[in-house]
């Protein structure tokens, strides 16, 4: 079990997860459908079983890419920890889970679900032919707070997608940084990203523009689901880690990139979240 939660980095599920739980609750608060400990319980299955799968797939299917990449080369796969074969079932048994689990949620959430998993597993493969792999990763994680919002009231809204859209820009925008640490070596083995596109510095100045787009539309949603005070120290924490973040970074020093991607990111979501539920439910 240890090296199944390693093989697909379990605790980055702390990206994505807090903003899930916005989505759960705003629908709660917002609409008339009441609280319901097992759908929380789903929506958070649904949550697990879908990165599971997303992160095992991407193992499986770059095994001889990280295998090359002496960065990349510990992984559970290309070090013999984890057969390939069997990142593979597991990929299938969570996807299976998956479906099932939105199959007790209700009838749009099954519908959507293969949509859903096309995203997440379907990201692996874009970085052989598309620099924009990086938003793909976004649009994937960009699924938690609309998923969770359609899991209560079963039908789309405009401040749920403004929440997905911020994640999508953000994701996209720390995901730029993690894969400076890999420009030579996917420009070498005709990988695609923004750092072999644009290079390091305009590729870090794509970055602060992604999470500019990012602040602007968490600004937006806070200013249309009128939210109060506490929503608002959230956003001014989750900017300036933001911003905190891209201060660790330089073209020619890249000894924080972990910080800059894990720590800081991973304060900045929990954190804001917190606002947000608590603001929901305080004030």
């Amino acid at each position: 079990m240890k090296n199944y939660l390693s093989l697909v980095k379990f605790s980055h599920t702390i990206f994505a997860m807090p903003f899930a739980l916005i989505g759960f609750f705003m629908a709660v608060q917002f609409t008339s459908a009441t609280f319901e400990w097992h759908l929380l319980a789903k929506v958070v299955l649904c949550m697990v079983f879908a990165r599971n799968a997303a992160m095992a797939f991407n193992r499986y299917i770059d095994r001889n890419i990280d295998e090359k990449n002496p960065r990349t080369a510990i992984r559970e796969i290309p070090a013999g920890i984890i057969h390939a074969n069997a990142a593979l079932w597991f990929v299938i048994l969570n996807s299976a889970a998956f479906v099932i689990t939105t199959y007790f949620i209700n009838p749009l959430c099954l519908a959507l679900s293969p949509v859903a998993l096309a995203v997440v597993l379907g990201y692996s493969i874009t970085k052989r032919f598309t620099a924009l792999c990086h938003l793909i990763l976004g649009l994937g994680l960009s699924l938690a707070p609309i998923g969770a919002y359609l899991a209560v009231v079963g039908e789309f809204h405009v401040l749920p997608l403004l929440f997905s859209f911020a994640v999508l820009f953000w994701v996209g925008g720390f995901d730029i940084i993690y894969a400076l640490q890999d420009e030579d070596f996917d420009r070498e083995n005709n990988l695609f990203s923004i750092p072999v596109w644009l290079g390091k510095e305009k590729a870090l100045n794509l970055s602060n523009v992604l999470h500019a787009i990012t602040a602007a539309l968490l600004f937006w949603a806070g200013s249309m689901g009128d939210f109060h005070w506490l929503y608002w120290i959230g956003y001014a924490i989750f900017l300036g880690l933001l911003i905190y973040q891209h201060t660790l970074i330089k073209p020619n020093d890249l000894s924080r990139v972990n910080l800059a991607f894990f720590t800081t990111n991973g304060v900045a979501s929990v954190t804001f979240a917190s606002f947000v539920i608590a603001d929901l439910f305080l004030l």
